[in-house]
């Protein structure tokens, strides 16, 4: 059951062609929204991230970062901020697809690119950058995306999402909710239900 779920959605996110932002203002980022089955249930990887971060100080967030120079590419990008925050091994990532680019409040242009890992994987987070791990079953956050009543949106229409006390927003709410508009109509989220 577990691999059936990760091949529809390395299809559905092929079916959904990436819109980028080519935005020479904009500081070139990039993260990776794990997905991966955990207590029989699918998440996705988020972290809060801690006040040592130069930006975004206590906010939840997707494995990721702006590109370095050493970095040829945005997926290089990705694959080392997840290495380096979260201490995954880039070859234990299956690379799924990509999302569409988000812009951010503080002038990123964020490529987003979706993968996957084993289910038992040991995150080894870097205290200088993740206060705490999150992993978020994709049915809760569905669940709540679904029913307009309660799906809180900030002034501008985002959508945000509470979990574990904590306020999902901005950036990584935006690509939570394309996520969910692309998986949505599939069956997923709890093995052998």
């Amino acid at each position: 059951m577990e691999m059936n779920f990760i091949i529809r959605l390395s299809r559905l996110l092929g079916m959904n062609p990436k819109k980028n932002i080519l935005d020479p203002a904009l500081i070139p980022a990039a993260v990776f929204l794990i997905v991966y089955l955990k207590d029989d249930h699918y998440c996705i990887l988020l972290n809060k991230r801690t006040d040592l971060v130069e930006n975004h100080k206590g906010e939840i967030s997707f494995p990721g970062g702006r590109k370095d120079e050493n970095d040829t590419t945005l997926l290089d990008t990705a694959l080392r901020e997840l290495w380096e925050e979260m201490g995954i091994i880039s070859e234990d990532v299956e690379i799924l697809g990509e999302l569409d680019d988000v812009r951010t409040n503080s002038n990123y242009a964020v490529s987003v690119f979706v993968g996957t890992i084993g289910s038992s994987y040991n995150f080894q987070p870097n205290s200088n950058e993740v206060a705490e791990v999150l992993e978020v079953p994709i049915k809760v956050l569905s669940d709540v995306y679904q029913d307009v009543s309660e799906c809180v949106r900030d002034t501008l229409g985002s959508p945000m999402y509470t979990y574990g006390g904590h306020l999902i927003h901005g950036a990584t709410a935006k690509i939570i909710a394309r996520f969910l508009d692309i998986i949505a109509g599939t069956e997923w989220g709890i093995k052998n239900e």
